[in-house]
Order: C-alpha cells, then sequence, then structure tokens
C-alpha cells in the first residue's frame, strides 16, 4: 500500500518491540534508499503502531494482510485504523496520529 505496511512476525517475550521497529525501519530504509526505489530519501515516519494477535488467529491476519487492497477498497486505511484503535481500546489523541498520505 502506498500510505502504509503490515509486518507480521513472531517475537520471543524477551524481545524489546521498540528495538525491532527500529531495526526493521531502519534496514528497511537503507535498502530503499541503496536500490533509489523512490525519489529523493526515503524515511519512515517516527511512530509505528503494534498489535499482537494468538496463534489461532495466524491464518485470519495472513489472509487480511494478502487481501489488503481489497479491505481498502471498501474503506481507507485511515477509517479502518482509528477504527481497529477504538476495538483495541486503545486511547489516541488524533494530533499524535501518523500524517495521512491522501
Amino acid at each position: 500500500m502506498r500510505d502504509h505496511v503490515h509486518v507480521f512476525i513472531g517475537m520471543k517475550p524477551s524481545q524489546s518491540l521498540s528495538a525491532l521497529m527500529q531495526d526493521i525501519k531502519a534496514y528497511s530504509s537503507r535498502w530503499i534508499n541503496d536500490k533509489k526505489l523512490v525519489r529523493g530519501k526515503f524515511s519512515w515516519q517516527s511512530g509505528y503502531c503494534a498489535f499482537s494477535y494468538s496463534h489461532s488467529q495466524i491464518d485470519t491476519v495472513i489472509k487480511y494482510i494478502l487481501n489488503q487492497e481489497q479491505h481498502h477498497n471498501k474503506k481507507p486505511f485511515k477509517e479502518e485504523y482509528i477504527q481497529m484503535l477504538k476495538s483495541f481500546e486503545i486511547l489516541y489523541e488524533e494530533q499524535h496520529l501518523f500524517k495521512w498520505v491522501e
């Protein structure tokens, strides 16, 4: 998708999510810039969002990611994202959400 990416990973309880995300963003930014896949310099926004799922939900999450283009044809990502925050009971303030690509 042009305005977000899904990364579905398994983590050990001892792993730090923030350190993992820092590595993913750093290495992927470097790769994108080395391959010159975008005009100018690519960089991720400073934040990220993470949700946890049980082992029994793996197939559902994978199907969602594989079919996300169809999901976003029905509902814009911003609307779906805010709905997910609400369904996971995550308090948020709109001004602290990431910049939306229109």
